[in-house]
């Protein structure tokens, strides 16, 4: 069942559009940043084993 917005249509629904785009891309940069920081922790995990 859609409401029926009337004459804010326009506004409520790029509203909801604006804002799944900022989550998707919020989301996104969590993981790329997560991977990023990943790897920084297994190099550092590395040179610390390879120097003990």
């Amino acid at each position: 069942m859609i409401p029926d917005l009337g004459k804010y249509a326009g506004a409520v629904l790029s509203s909801y559009a604006i804002t799944l785009v900022l989550l998707a891309a919020l989301i996104g940069l969590s993981l790329w940043r997560a991977a990023r920081v990943r790897r920084q922790l297994d190099e550092v995990e590395a040179r610390r084993t390879r120097d003990d």
